[in-house]
């Protein structure tokens, strides 16, 4: 059954450290990345020191000013600004360059991953919310990374450096720093927690809404059909208004955390002048040594305060990760083996022993089926909807792994083939023959990658169905148009038999889609059909029962259990199941 891929309760710091680990691109060049930061924060804390010494050696420690010994150490001053800007640029360009790299690394493996699940898994969530996982949730992170990861870096190393030299300069001072920013740090975590909640609401708001938008959008002829215009766009005003309402709380937290930096630093310089001047001079507090304090207490309030505001995105971002590791830790429940034994050249047999499958809610789709499909036969699967048809589809292919029993396919258990000589072998053509936004030949081409054209061509004059592509704008270039919307049900689903042709598969599961097909193209398409399956394994869903006439055997399912087999002629004279469903069938046909 499938797991849910729901985002894992881990903090933002553990969240990062994941991060890391599946995109070892994040980590490439950080090790020279940290010692151009600590360089930058080394010239930085220059300029005090300089200040520090022309106020009690230079000006206040001599009877004239040393102009040439100013000058001196104000350029030393200058040069140490100079060399921390350059520094620091080149860090936040180094970490910029690795976090973009990196992060579309993670982009592709949670992608590659979303294909590696199940169709069930997939089928199971909004389309939208798996859309975010790999655009706007890789985002927020990509906005974190590239300018507060390295106000993080930066932002540490200038708070270690200062703290060495306010204890150098005065032990007494630092103390009362060190205390009030461990004060404010224990706070700041605390809150944390707080904004941690309230940034996990926002981003599953923004699924939310990525979901309900697409919705609306790919339905849009049904909504236009039934006039549902007004019900539509309220329900995504109130998607939108969700995530607005909880967008607002989100920024209330993170205002309030920013007042409170500003509170700190201001109380922690009071703090520092007040007490340093009780101090006096007496107690080796100089006026140089205070005034070099309070550069020192800007140059460690300065990271805090920015620290407030980094946690903030920090907080985006860690929420957007976690949703990505929910889909990154979601195993598939139907794995790929990668390695094991192929299945044989020729012709497949398909067998399947006492096999029952259950979706996670509901009854049993199907119930101890055990059926063997012969090499080369042509198979009908037939029952009421929701009677186990398109399950048993979905078994044959390994879209599906039963519940129990065990599926074989050339005599060898189905799940230990690897995909990539499953895929070669077994083609499945759904009901809804799915198209991407490309042009009719790219659509083609899925079912043989590198196919000329022509050889596209071919296959078209090999299913006759070489005039009907002819007799588009721009023949086997015709665009599609997204889901393949500028055709009719009928071509797209030429257009797929053509590019399951292409593949050549020893096996073909077809979930037949002619009833909602136009007279003329239904006898293109079942010229296509034919073709299509002659000479070797073909399981068909039929939706017409015209079909499990042709068919060398039928199967019948009522409920999930396979209730008759047998030709169409036997099942007819069994007067069961079949026959009823066939006079049905043809008192619809007649009326």
């Amino acid at each position: 059954m499938t797991t849910s891929t729901a985002a894992p309760s881990i903090g933002t710091a553990t969240a990062l450290r994941r991060a890391f680990k599946e995109s070892p691109e994040l980590r490439k060049g950080l090790g020279f990345t940290l010692v151009l930061a600590f360089i930058g924060t080394g010239m930085a804390i220059v300029v005090p020191i300089m200040i520090q010494l022309i106020i009690d050696s230079d000006v206040l420690g001599t009877d004239e000013i040393d102009m040439a010994s100013v000058l001196r150490k104000g350029a030393i001053a200058f040069g140490a600004m100079l060399i921390s800007a350059l520094a620091g640029r080149a860090a936040v360009i180094r970490l910029s360059i690795a976090s973009s790299s990196g992060l579309s690394d993670l982009r592709v493996f949670t992608f590659r991953h979303l294909h590696e699940l199940s169709v069930l898994h997939v089928e199971s969530e909004r389309r939208g919310a798996l859309v975010s996982r790999v655009t706007s949730d890789v985002d927020t992170i990509m906005h974190f990374m590239e300018w507060g990861g390295v106000g993080i870096i930066i932002g540490s190393a200038q708070v270690v450096l200062a703290v060495i030299v306010m204890v150098y300069y005065d032990w007494r001072l630092a103390l009362l720093v060190v205390i009030g920013v461990t004060i404010y740090a224990v706070l700041l975590g605390w809150f944390q927690q707080i904004l941690r909640r309230a940034h996990d609401r926002v981003r599953g708001r923004v699924a939310d809404t990525l979901a309900a938008l697409g919705e609306a959008i790919a339905g849009l002829p049904v909504i236009r059909a039934f006039g549902a215009e007004d019900a539509t766009i309220e329900n995504v005003r109130a998607t939108l208004d969700a995530q607005c309402d909880e967008e607002y709380r989100t920024a209330k937290l993170g205002a309030a955390l920013f007042s409170s930096a500003e509170v700190f630093a201001g109380l922690l310089t009071a703090s520092v002048i007040g007490i340093g001047v009780v101090l006096g001079a007496s107690s080796g507090t100089s006026a140089g040594t205070l005034l070099a304090f309070l550069f020192l207490v800007n140059l460690l309030v300065e990271p805090v305060q920015m620290l407030v505001e980094t946690l903030d995105h920090a907080q985006t971002a860690g929420a957007g990760l976690r949703r990505i590791l929910g889909v990154i830790d979601t195993e598939s429940d139907v794995p790929d083996p990668l390695t094991g034994p192929k299945l044989p050249d020729g012709g497949l047999d398909v067998q399947f022993e006492d096999v029952s499958f259950s979706y996670p809610t509901g009854e049993p789709a199907l119930r101890d089926v055990s059926v063997h499909v012969d090499v080369g036969s042509r198979l009908a699967v037939v029952g009421e909807t929701g009677s186990g048809k398109t399950t048993f589809a979905k078994l044959v292919t390994r879209l599906l792994d039963p519940t129990s029993g065990r599926v074989k396919v050339g005599g060898v258990a189905i799940d230990e083939v690897p995909f990539r000589d499953l895929r070669a072998k077994v083609a499945f053509v759904p009901q809804e023959g799915f198209l991407f936004d490309n042009s009719i030949a790219a659509n083609v081409r899925y079912g043989k990658p590198g196919a000329t054209d022509g050889e596209v061509r071919a296959a078209f004059r090999d299913l006759e169905l070489e005039g009907w592509v002819d007799a588009l704008p721009n023949g086997v270039d015709t665009q599609v148009g997204e889901r393949g919307g500028q055709l009719s049900a009928g071509e797209r689903q030429l257009v797929a038999m053509v590019r399951a042709w292409m593949a050549a598969p020893d096996l073909l599961v077809l979930d037949e889609a002619t009833s909602a097909v136009d007279p003329s193209l239904e006898v293109k398409l079942r010229r296509a059909i034919e073709r299509l399956t002659s000479g070797r394994t073909s399981i068909t869903i039929a939706h017409r029962l015209s079909t499990a006439e042709a068919a060398d055997r039928v199967l019948v399912f009522d409920r999930g259990v396979l209730v008759e087999q047998g030709d169409h002629d036997a099942l007819l004279a069994a007067g069961g199941v079949y026959a009823a469903l066939h006079a049905d069938w043809e008192r619809g046909t007649t009326e």
